[in-house]
């Protein structure tokens, strides 16, 4: 009877739903008064009846310890093998003792998808916790209300002020939407003062070894790890840890570049955009923009981050929202971006670093005036283009009021949006209490866009074709391709006979021109490699093709067919076949070159979104 008594008198608080290591999973944290064997209870939401959780019900074993900044326990437990497209609902704890259940809904494993970037809610910054979590609670409501298809959340640090402050945290942890969402939690200087950040966040593939910490392991909370959703790779820094430690072994910004050097490498291919997230803006332009230690991150990441194709870097700690120029090697890519451009166009190594203003209200910083340091690593000086602003930023932005960032992830594309999720008036606890306010909210009203910009990818001198595989369907199978400039439309799937997937397009066409007096020969020609999604792929062979010359000139004469190798059993285009070539003697002048692509392959080839490159070579003696 005592046992049965003190079980029932369990407590459940803190329940947060996180990322997990793919799409697949979520990993859910909350604390426990009792240390007692507890567990995750899912079901499809469709299959409770009166708030019953079916028999079928699966659980996952919940672990933990006690807790070292307050009093009680924390536990988690990683949820697996999802299914897309299905609504769950789950609850915390154990039989006789349950949390309330929850909700969240997967969506399809493949294709696009957006995600929401947070900055700093800083839950007490204002000197009174509930404002603070009034305007956290009301920036989330406006964010998924107005994207309710959102699939991730990201923060960008300082859930609260006080690291183990934990009425600070149950004023963080208390929108429904945090066991709604996964949450991609990132950890800032005022969550590494104690334990409590970890306690609440338990996250995926995380190294927690002591040069990815800023003070003793025992007190304090810190580890970079990395997850991978859908066509996105995130790499999570804490960036609290920037100095080598005591002892004199690797840490600090090294030990961070060599941890993302590792993981691209090993899973880099595996997605097709890579993100980095964390604390401390390196590109803002508020009260850190010149500290120290951002300044030796300037340095220290830039080139690094370039070198290893990082597409996006999202940041905090400086309350205000900053976009930058495409950045590489820690100067500015192409002189001639312009200020606020709708389009960008970042080269190989190009990266945009995003910074995200307050998402609760509970403290803002001022936009400050560029020094006259040059440009460059070590440099704060104005923007040629637009003085008033650091030159490294295409964007400065700060009126007091609350916002967050978007994110849509297309197949060629990153859609970047910053949203007002309020105006001056409440909940805006810093402007409650005396800060002044420039936004006009009849005409930047909630929703409302503050900066918008299409990132376009980097293509080469080649072509990138996507193929998304869909689940066989009897009667019909669908392919689809959405992209930007070079990625080619291979258009709707059928299934054939039972026996394989066919489909056709056309390759951008060529346009060659020549004009040399000595009419020599010249040939073009092209290959594809193998088609891949992550470790999954098939092989290029299965693309055939049939030249054309579009509009003649230039001696133009089209290339061979070469067919899939499904049907000859040939190579395909895995190897170097001719579009088009002209004699000696041919006249000068110009041709469009065209060519019919003919994908077929298998029907046992696996769901997916598979991308290969047209590679084209020009020869001519």
């Amino acid at each position: 009877m005592a046992t049965a008594s003190a079980a029932e008198s369990t407590t459940i608080t803190g329940v947060v739903l996180g990322v997990g290591a793919n799409e697949t999973q979520r990993i859910v944290t909350w604390y426990s008064s009792a240390d007692t064997a507890q567990k995750i209870q899912l079901a499809p939401t469709a299959e409770i009846v009166n708030g019953e959780f079916p028999a079928s019900a699966v659980s996952f074993e919940a672990v933990g310890a006690a807790n070292t900044s307050t009093t009680g326990f924390n536990r988690h437990a990683t949820i697996s093998d999802l299914r897309e497209n299905v609504t769950y609902s789950y609850r915390v704890g154990s039989e006789g003792n349950w949390s309330p259940a929850y909700s969240f809904k997967t969506r399809s494993f493949e294709g696009d998808y957006d995600f929401l970037f947070f900055g700093d809610p800083q839950i007490g910054a204002s000197g009174d916790r509930l404002k603070d979590q009034a305007g956290w609670e009301e920036t989330l409501k406006v964010a998924t209300a107005a994207n309710p298809n959102t699939e991730l959340l990201v923060s960008a640090g300082d859930h609260v002020e006080s690291a183990n402050d934990e009425s600070q945290w149950d004023s963080f942890l208390a929108p429904d939407q945090l066991r709604q969402y996964p949450l991609g939690a990132t950890i800032g200087n005022h969550d590494v003062g104690g334990k409590s950040w970890e306690q609440h966040h338990f996250t995926p593939n995380t190294d927690r070894s002591a040069q990815y910490y800023t003070g003793d392991q025992a007190t304090r909370s810190g580890g970079d790890f990395w997850y991978i959703y859908k066509d996105v790779l995130f790499i999570d820094l804490n960036s609290n840890s920037y100095v080598n430690p005591a002892d004199g072994s690797a840490g600090g910004d090294a030990a961070h570049v060599s941890y993302v050097t590792d993981v691209v490498n090993k899973h880099g291919n595996e997605a097709k955009w890579k993100v980095l997230v964390y604390h401390h803006s390196i590109y803002s332009a508020a009260s850190h923009s010149t500290d120290g230690d951002n300044a030796a991150r300037r340095k220290d990441f830039t080139t690094a981050f370039s070198d290893l194709g990082i597409d996006m870097v999202l940041q905090g700690h400086d309350h205000v929202y900053t976009r930058s120029y495409s950045i590489k090697n820690g100067q500015k890519e192409n002189p001639a971006e312009q200020p606020g451009a709708a389009d960008v166009f970042p080269g190989p190594g190009g990266v945009i670093y995003v910074t995200a203003n307050s998402a609760s209200g509970s403290k803002y910083y001022d936009i400050k005036k560029p020094g006259n340091t040059g440009t460059g690593p070590d440099g704060l000086g104005p923007d040629p283009l637009n003085p008033s602003n650091y030159w490294f930023n295409s964007v400065q932005n700060q009126e007091h009021v609350r916002s967050y960032v978007k994110v849509s992830v297309k197949a060629d594309k990153l859609v970047l949006e910053n949203l007002r999720s309020g105006t001056c008036a409440a909940p805006n606890a810093a402007v409650e209490k005396g800060l002044s306010c420039v936004n006009t909210p009849d005409g930047q009203p909630v929703g409302s866009i503050v900066d918008s910009t299409t990132i376009h990818p980097y293509h080469g001198d080649g072509q990138a074709i996507q193929v998304n595989v869909p689940n066989a369907a009897p009667g019909e199978f669908g392919w689809t391709i959405d992209g930007y400039n070079g990625l080619v439309n291979l258009g709707t799937a059928q299934e054939r006979n039972g026996t394989s997937f066919e489909a056709t397009g056309k390759i951008n066409p060529l346009l060659v021109t020549d004009s040399r007096r000595s009419l020599a020969p010249w040939s073009i020609s092209a290959n594809v490699g193998d088609f891949q999604d992550a470790d999954k792929k098939f092989s290029g062979s299965y693309l055939g093709w049939t030249p054309y010359v579009l509009d003649g000139g230039a001696g133009a004469e089209a290339g061979a067919p070469v067919l899939s190798s499904f049907d000859d059993q040939g190579k395909g285009l895995s190897v170097s076949s001719g579009l088009a070539a002209a004699v000696q003697g041919h006249p000068r002048g110009g041709a469009r070159l065209g060519a019919d692509l003919d994908l077929k392959i298998p029907d046992s080839i696996a769901v997916g979104s598979y991308r290969t490159t047209l590679t084209i070579t020009a020869l001519s003696s």
